[in-house]
């Protein structure tokens, strides 16, 4: 038999793999010609995706489990993380994690619309352990409504979206009298008249595990995700040319949706999209009273 090396495939088209915006166009077009197969032949292809996904879901969760119980190792895992495409391919299948501080930063960024248009706003100072440290402005700054405006809309979003944190500090915007900043406890939400923006949707029990649930308020068209950690809302709208997702694909154990028309997925916990890192979901605050899912668009 001979040794020599086989001649290389140059029927195969060369992809720049640093080149993550191309690489998720084509996955697109690829995931769009399979929407123009029958059902049957869609179904299979869809199929083997998922297969080859959790093929290789498995032998990545090894590599990086053996790569972390290594001191060494693990050094140089945190270093290729940092590679965009490698991120990019361990996010795809939950390997890793925004840190805490990047999380916090989401949600701050998610309520800052909602009291911009209050005439007041939010900034984030500094997450310690689990306390996030934050600055109020504008009305809300010295106003004695802004513990509510807090308790209101960055408490709940925090408590929602990162239950690891358990205090808010509000430092003061110009530090004077060595006063002690004002310091929330997280907890219950207060039942007391501030509803205000906060829709009442569907029951809890009509929200399925194994497809989205949506419904539409005024302007807002909003989607209802089971997952493991609970009910999460979005706008119905996928990142990648806002189509609605009502129709997408549910993974409740890999904590996926698929979005029905180009195959882009989204992670249903936080909405960060593997498919192409620089989309996301745009994510909602909710709450559950009455054993209704209640949601605020903003």
């Amino acid at each position: 038999m001979s040794t020599d090396t086989p001649p290389a495939n140059t029927s195969l088209p060369m992809v720049a793999v640093d080149d993550l915006e191309q690489l998720a166009d084509r996955v697109d077009k690829a995931i769009a010609e399979l929407q123009t197969l029958e059902p049957d032949a869609r179904a299979k292809a869809m199929n083997l995706k998922s297969a080859i996904e959790e093929f290789h879901k498995v032998g990545l969760t090894h590599i990086v489990k053996t790569l972390k119980n290594d001191a060494n190792g693990k050094k140089l895992l945190f270093e290729i993380v940092d590679e965009p495409t490698v991120y990019a391919l361990f996010a795809m299948h939950g390997l890793v994690r925004a840190d805490l501080k990047t999380q916090v930063g989401r949600v701050i960024e998610m309520v800052r619309p909602y009291l911009q248009s209050h005439g007041g706003d939010v900034s984030l100072v500094d997450v310690e352990g689990k306390t996030v440290y934050v600055r109020l402005a504008g009305n809300c700054n010295g106003c004695s409504m802004s513990s509510v405006t807090l308790q209101n809309t960055v408490e709940e979003s925090l408590r929602e979206h990162v239950p690891e944190i358990t205090k808010v500090e509000v430092l003061p915007t110009e530090p004077a009298n060595d006063e002690p900043p004002n310091l929330v406890q997280l907890g219950a939400s207060p039942v007391t008249d501030e509803n205000h923006g906060w829709i009442e949707g569907p029951l809890v029990s009509d929200v399925e595990e194994s497809k989205p649930f949506a419904f539409s308020s005024g302007e807002d068209e909003i989607l209802l995700i089971r997952t493991k950690q609970g009910i999460r809302a979005f706008r119905n709208a996928c990142a990648h040319q806002g189509l609605p997702l009502d129709r997408g694909m549910v993974d409740q154990e890999a904590g996926t949706i698929t979005c029905p028309w180009h195959g882009f997925q989204f992670d249903s916990e936080s909405g960060e999209c593997f498919s192409a890192p620089q989309c996301q979901l745009e994510p909602f605050p909710l709450r559950i009273e009455n054993e209704h899912v209640c949601v605020r668009p903003i």
